[in-house]
């Protein structure tokens, strides 16, 4: 990249406006991809160890099995390290990837990101649009193109955490009634998992016990160039009873 800094792409968008850029690294020489809602940054290619745990974690508590035997979901596409993290997973059979924003699925169909080829060439792979806070809450289930479907594995990074909310209605996912629909989505021992960027929530953790048989908070350590030292983000895992239709 001959610039130090591009604009790749903006759009206004139902949630405000959106806008992916690229930067070279000043001391690596590398291109860095960071998206911007507004002027409050979602993410960046920079940081993406929470988002690889997310998949590494979540996944790591199902049971071994065969290739191709596991359907999983995740919610909020990003610059797609979850999806792909999921996608390196032998085991997984499918994976639906419910993302809100349509351009944000655009900038991964035109390849305008890095793993845009990956994962629009990956069979296993679909890339959906869609209110996964919506589709939670639906008995129908969280892929509309198959009502009533169960996954194996859910992964959500969406939100910066229960807490802090991008949008106020998301806030009744992260309640006991609203953990309780989503969970009606998994198949018997299937597994949630939610990014987060605070530190780990006792009282959050504790409404995941409330719902599933078991749940934890894991903390993700990851090395911080810009603040310097070493930053964390927290997944929470939760795992419902194998017996629990």
């Amino acid at each position: 990249m001959g610039l130090r800094f591009e604009e790749i792409d903006w759009q206004p968008t139902p949630i405000g406006e959106i806008s992916l850029r690229r930067r070279r690294h000043p001391v690596s020489g590398d291109d860095v991809y960071e998206v911007k809602l507004g002027d409050e940054f979602l993410m960046s290619s920079l940081f993406t160890a929470g988002e690889i745990a997310l998949a590494e974690l979540g996944l790591a508590e199902l049971p071994d099995t065969e290739r191709h035997a596991l359907d999983v979901a995740v919610g909020g596409l990003g610059l797609g390290y979850t999806a792909r993290t999921a996608l390196d997973d032998p085991r997984v059979r499918s994976l639906t990837v419910i993302e809100a924003l349509a351009e944000v699925i655009d900038w991964h169909q035109r390849h305008l990101v890095p793993l845009g080829v990956e994962l629009t060439s990956d069979a296993r792979c679909r890339l959906a649009q869609g209110d996964f806070f919506a589709l939670a809450a639906d008995s129908r289930g969280l892929d509309p193109e198959a009502p009533g479907r169960r996954f194996h594995a859910v992964l959500l990074d969406v939100d910066h955490s229960p807490r802090h909310v991008l949008h106020p209605r998301h806030a009744a996912l992260y309640q006991p009634a609203g953990l309780r629909a989503l969970a009606g989505h998994l198949h018997p021992g299937g597994v949630f998992a939610l990014w987060s960027n605070d530190p780990p929530d006792m009282q959050f953790t504790s409404t995941l016990t409330e719902v599933f048989a078991q749940a934890a908070a894991h903390v993700v350590d990851f090395d911080n160039p810009l603040q310097g030292g070493t930053s964390t983000n927290t997944v929470y895992v939760a795992r419902k009873a194998p017996g629990t239709p």
